[in-house]
């Protein structure tokens, strides 16, 4: 199954056997997030790479609990909808800590943003651009740039973003439109492993920099965007290394700095601090003569787990008192809905216990990001993710 983590690698007994007590009377599924690590992980992504705004990407994980501890300590915040934006206000973030980051907005949202005083959006289109020129006049706009996701776990290619010669006249249009230039901005694809992608990007920021430079409009901010990894089963390098590489791309392209650099975390900072609690409703199999075992748990794609298409995110899975002298074999893993593409682990085997039982409840890491936010409202009936925060109600 090639190089990867083991999960006993990514939590310790202790930290294991207190998410089994906090949980024990509580329903399945459910998300249990440690704040404390999204704290510990802002504060190492803040000294990794100190002068540069994080912006945290509010759809990772939305939780009142997570978008407070943020603000409090001094994040600044990507949303994608004016429901977000809500939120935040709600929450005492002040629009200047704000940027709207989808380029895909309603005319009316855009009206609704620039009243409540977002001044900075992200955009890849002539028809966005008329948009925000009529109804955010002045505004400072990014311009976000296409790349392929080459490298990305979860790529983010062709839906957004513009070729280099074509975001060039939409700089200049935005220009004459009334709006304000701004900068650049990027996204490699979600859990890039490739930290070249930087690299790649960035050349191609400093060359539409210098062409617009010839044209009379000096850009002023990179947006260097997410991507930064969690810690799933295949080992990658930790975000102070992204940091540190990301900032020399940057020092070689750009020496004499001044320039203001913004990032886009969210998967980082959330990711590791979440464990989901399944339980095992059903082991099966589909003929006497085949041996594959078919584990179904009462949590799938639209559940929670929609990132396990494609088996992109492959999450660490824990089952909880062995010993290690028991026998296990692979196994599929799959969802509780009647819906056929309901099927996490299929061609990616997972290894389970032979002693496996129905009843049994399972642990799943990393799941802090892209779950209780993606989890559908009611398909086949079924709730929304429940989520807790650890020591909390």
């Amino acid at each position: 199954m090639g190089n990867k983590s083991r999960p006993s690698e990514l939590i310790t007994p202790d930290e294991l056997a207190r998410i089994i007590e906090f949980t024990k009377d509580k329903e399945t599924p459910c998300l249990v997030i440690d704040l404390e690590k999204i704290g510990k992980k802002y504060d190492e992504l803040a000294r990794a790479m100190s002068g540069v705004k994080i912006y945290y990407a509010v759809k990772a994980n939305p939780l009142d609990e997570v978008i407070s501890l943020l603000r409090d300590r001094g994040a600044y915040f990507d949303i994608a909808s004016r429901f977000e934006l809500d939120q935040l206000l709600r929450l005492n973030v002040s629009p200047e800590r704000m940027s709207y980051g989808n380029t895909i907005k309603k005319e009316v949202d855009i009206v609704y943003a620039y009243r409540k005083g977002v001044r900075i959006y992200t955009t890849d289109s002539r028809s966005d651009i008329e948009k925000l020129s009529r109804n955010a006049p002045g505004a400072k706009v990014n311009f976000r740039l296409l790349l392929d996701g080459s490298g990305a776990d979860w790529p983010l290619s062709k839906k957004f973003g513009a070729h280099p010669d074509m975001l060039y006249t939409l700089v200049k249009f935005a220009k004459k439109s009334g709006l304000t230039p701004y900068g650049i901005s990027f996204h490699v694809g979600s859990q890039q492993r490739d930290i070249g992608q930087w690299d790649n990007a960035i050349a191609l920021v400093k060359y539409l920099f210098d062409a617009l430079k010839g044209d009379g409009i000096l850009l002023s901010a990179i947006n260097l965007g997410g991507g930064f990894p969690a810690q799933y089963l295949k080992p990658t390098d930790g975000v102070p290394s992204y940091a540190d590489a990301i900032l020399g791309y940057l020092r070689e392209d750009f020496p004499d700095g001044g320039l203001e650099i913004m990032v886009e975390p969210g998967r980082s900072l959330v990711a590791d601090a979440g464990i989901i609690v399944a339980e095992v409703v059903l082991i099966a199999k589909k003929s006497e003569k085949n041996k594959m075992r078919w584990v179904y748990l009462d949590i799938g794609k639209f559940n929670g787990l929609i990132e396990t298409i494609g088996e992109a995110i492959k999450y660490p899975i824990v089952f909880p008192d062995r010993d290690g002298k028991e026998e296990w074999s692979e196994a599929v893993l799959a969802g509780p809905t009647c819906d056929s593409a309901d099927i996490l682990y299929e061609d990616y085997k997972y290894k389970v216990p032979n002693n496996l039982k129905e009843g049994e409840r399972v642990y799943i890491l990393t799941t802090g990001a892209y779950t209780m936010s993606y989890s559908s409202v009611s398909f086949n009936g079924f709730p929304p993710l429940k989520t807790h925060i650890l020591g909390g109600v």
